[in-house]
């Protein structure tokens, strides 16, 4: 099935319109992904409507399928790589008869992977279509994390809760050492980083404590405990980690960067390992770096309406600066690649300075700078200038040094995007005075100013409606009254906050993933005049209020009434410009 077929009958049945069509096609070709990858996880069309035009256009029935029927038995039918690799499942059985449910039946490897299960079990195949949500509650049923855990620590011979860290115990002159099993510590470790791509976890966290090994994972922005382990494993773990990531094995004292990619679920996916000593021994920290959900278009980040036509605007500038700016893991370098992705034509040269670099996006010639031999952003830009380059990435500016070079390449004929530290936007031209920049420069070099935090993005699924209350409601009338008209003017009373109870899609968290609340200000003759009269935040704040600057908290309120997010962490995580 081609995605132009599913895009015109999607339209045909009036779910789409032309003008969300092109701009799937054209996220589909940036993004490297099909159209109905992008329809599903945007939740631009309900996804049982999807599924009965794909049957009608493949000639496959479709079912809904009620999950919680399906019994580990059934399940074990179909090997858990293969369910998640191909994205089936079995639904029912008899004995001459495999009943599957198929994300993609017109998959080949995926029939091919089938046709072998039922060669093997000596029955004929049925084939339903299903939906991307069973796809998902039917690999979650799979969970073999705790199991496998549990089967590693009996091959072990080792119980949870037992056993002291290394600086509780006593050590016997005549203890001989015993060297453990490797095979279950490979288990346990190849376990983990399968669970926490799973659970689309942005970090793992391996953390001796007094007397047993926790580990977490980070969810949506929140650490969360995932497994308890006996204290004597940790360091086997350790050191199958490290040597996954071609570090030191018998260097304890001093902290250690490494990192290594595997395939798992048919994904190539980076590991980003970080070591840190402590008083119980080594921790270790991995940044799991999924390109799947690393690589995202401005839209799913959340700049959307007049955000993202200026920020459009800006990057089809011939040259200037782009600097995006917000807190540690407030998405920045995940803003700066779906700018890049934007940006990456055949025509033009990209490069970029990355520390390090996260994704690899084709195209775009990446370096990692490596300030220990002397290979930082400011020798990686003086060297960037030489390799003619049309688009220049800095992964962030954070000396003098280095935001005067950027400058001096915005000036000369480039495009520049970088990040910097500041709590809001108004605030970027001040710091940038601070780092000896000299402001007569900063008209001319700097076309567009961005900055954001992450909230939780509410459950489509199980989210409902309801009157907000009235400090809630007197909130949000002071803030859209704030807004630009042609903004405000799709917000009228009475307004509506939603929340998401949980649900089975969530797990009953109420949340899933995270969006970005933005706000954008730009380079205007006005702001110019005001630098040149003397740099001043509250005029430049002013300035931005003219050009109707939407703040962060605006745009979470915004948000917050399209029922994207929680009202209530809007006004915990922004601040009242």
């Amino acid at each position: 099935m081609k995605d132009q077929d599913l895009l015109k009958s999607l339209i045909e049945a009036g779910f789409l319109t032309s003008d969300q069509e092109d701009k799937i096609s054209k996220e589909s070709a940036v993004l490297h992904k099909s159209a109905e990858d992008i329809i599903y996880g945007r939740h631009l069309v309900d996804e049982a409507e999807v599924a009965k035009i794909k049957s009608r256009l493949l000639g496959v029935p479709y079912k809904k399928v009620d999950v919680d029927e399906l019994g580990d038995e059934l399940l074990g039918l179909i090997p858990e790589e293969t369910a998640r690799t191909y994205k089936v499942f079995p639904i029912s059985r008899t004995k001459d008869l495999l009943v599957v449910g198929m994300l993609h039946p017109d998959d080949p490897k995926a029939q091919e992977a089938l046709r072998f299960i039922a060669k093997q079990s000596r029955v004929s195949l049925g084939i339903y279509l299903v939906t991307p949500s069973d796809v998902e509650l039917v690999s979650r049923k799979y969970a073999p994390y705790k199991s496998e855990v549990q089967a590693a620590l009996q091959s072990l011979n080792i119980k949870p809760g037992q056993g002291v860290s290394s600086f509780q115990r006593v050590i016997k002159l005549e203890e001989a050492a015993a060297a453990a099993e490797e095979a279950p510590v490979i288990r346990i470790v190849a376990s983990t980083l399968r669970e926490a791509v799973n659970a689309n976890a942005s970090d793992i966290h391996i953390e001796p404590q007094r007397a047993r090994l926790r580990i977490r994972f980070r969810l949506d922005g929140d650490l969360q405990e995932v497994s308890s382990l006996p204290i004597e494993l940790h360091q086997p773990i350790i050191s199958r980690i490290k040597i996954l990531s071609s570090l030191k094995i018998d260097e304890t004292r001093v902290p250690q960067d490494g990192r290594f990619r595997t395939v798992i679920y048919d994904r190539e996916i980076d590991f980003r390992v970080s070591t840190f000593p402590t008083p119980a021994g080594e921790k270790a920290a991995l940044r799991v770096l999924d390109p799947t959900i690393g690589l995202r278009s401005l839209d799913d980040l959340g700049l959307i309406g007049r955000n993202l036509d200026i920020a459009k605007e800006a990057i089809e500038k011939p040259y200037g600066m782009v600097l995006i700016t917000g807190p540690t893991g407030s998405g920045k370098t995940t803003t700066l690649y779906a700018l890049m992705q934007v940006l990456n034509k055949e025509s033009v040269n990209v490069v970029s300075l990355e520390d390090p670099v996260e994704y690899t996006i084709d195209g775009v010639n990446q370096s990692q700078v490596r300030p220990e031999i002397g290979y930082d952003f400011a020798s990686g830009l003086r060297q960037i200038l030489r390799q003619d380059p049309d688009i220049m990435m800095v992964g962030e500016i954070r000396d003098s040094e280095t935001a005067a070079l950027a400058i001096h390449a915005a000036l000369t004929g480039h495009i520049v995007l970088s990040t910097l530290h500041t709590n809001n936007a108004v605030a970027v031209i001040p710091r940038l005075t601070d780092m000896k920049v000299e402001p007569f420069l900063l008209p001319s070099s700097l076309n567009l100013m961005i900055s954001q935090r992450l909230v939780s993005r509410l459950c489509q699924r199980c989210k409902k409606a309801e009157d907000p209350s009235p400090k809630i409601l007197e909130e949000i009338k002071k803030e859209i009254e704030k807004l630009p008209a042609v903004v405000r003017v799709k917000y009228r009373e009475p307004y509506k906050i939603h929340h998401s109870p949980g649900c089975k899609f969530c797990n009953n968290k109420g949340f899933v993933g995270r969006i970005a609340l933005f706000e954008v200000l730009q380079m205007t003759p006005e702001l110019a005049e005001i630098i040149a009269a003397g740099i001043n935040e509250a005029k430049i704040l002013a300035e931005a209020k003219r050009q109707g600057m939407i703040s962060l908290r605006q745009d979470g309120v915004v948000k917050a009434l399209d029922g994207l997010v929680s009202v209530e962490e809007v006004l915990r995580e922004t601040e009242e410009l």
